[in-house]
């Protein structure tokens, strides 16, 4: 008898779960955080400024999308894109453009850099942009952290097109041949970038800015773009020669999350 009621008694609590669960109201998603006011997209405030955003492609060291970037577009604070403005007008006037390779970057996408890095099994783009970097030692090396300044809003990743600006070259194809980011700029994947003497997210000594291995021509275009943009307030980061901050920036502390996306701003 005792086991009969016991059965009768789940049977009921099940029953009433069941309703409870199909009376319930389906579970919402959170909506997206979104920028504050002061930050623009770039093509707003100086839409001659070039935009090859390499995150929202496959072509990166991940090898796929980044999370986080749902549009190829260029965000930034406000003060950081008046300053590209007027960097721009000087550069156009001297026969380059700038080009931005990536601007505003979510946490969300660091996160997924802190992800790729911990899999030390997935190499499929080393011999593009890590080929004398074993995938273990990215973090002590400085190269993959789980914060970054991109994340403030204030810092870009960019170069210099001679103009009349090359058309851009086809898009990477996952699969294809990969090349080492420091062979000569006639051999590594194609960009109509002057020569910088490495490629884009190189991860090697030879990106610092400032690496004595450089001379010529390609020392002379790396303080062409580093000159330039001092003058308009940006400070570069010695390791990488694309890398630029604008100072004083208006979020020094504040790491923002809001996808890369027209419909996260605001202003």
């Amino acid at each position: 008898m005792t086991k009969y009621i016991d059965r009768q008694l789940i049977s009921v609590i099940a029953a009433t779960l069941v309703v409870a669960l199909a009376s319930s109201p389906p579970a919402v998603a959170a909506p997206d955080p979104v920028a504050p006011a002061d930050f623009v997209a770039l093509a707003d405030v100086a839409p001659s400024i070039l935009q090859e955003m390499r995150y929202y492609t496959p072509h990166n060291f991940t090898g796929d999308p980044v999370d986080g970037y749902r549009s190829p577009m260029c965000i930034l604070t406000r003060e950081a894109a008046d300053g590209l403005r007027r960097a721009q007008e000087e550069f156009l006037e001297r026969g380059y453009t700038l080009k931005v390779y990536d601007c505003y970057r979510p946490q969300r996408a660091v996160n997924d850099f802190v992800a790729w890095a911990e899999d030390l099994a997935d190499e499929r783009m080393k011999a593009e942009f890590y080929p004398r970097v074993d995938k273990s030692v990215l973090f002590a090396d400085g190269y993959i952290a789980e914060k970054s300044g991109h994340s403030r809003g204030s810092t870009m990743d960019l170069t210099l097109v001679s103009l009349p600006a090359a058309d851009e070259p086809p898009p990477y194809v996952p699969g294809q041949p990969l090349v080492d980011c420091t062979a000569p700029q006639q051999v590594r994947f194609p960009d109509n970038s002057i020569d910088m003497g490495t490629g884009f997210d190189c991860f090697d000594t030879l990106a610092h800015t400032l690496d004595p291995r450089i001379e010529g021509d390609e020392l002379k275009d790396r303080l062409l773009l580093k000159e330039g943009l001092e003058k308009q307030g940006f400070v570069n980061y010695d390791k990488e020669w694309w890398h630029f901050t604008y100072q004083p920036e208006p979020y020094p502390d504040t790491y923002f999350d809001f996808p890369v996306d027209r419909d996260s701003l605001t202003g």
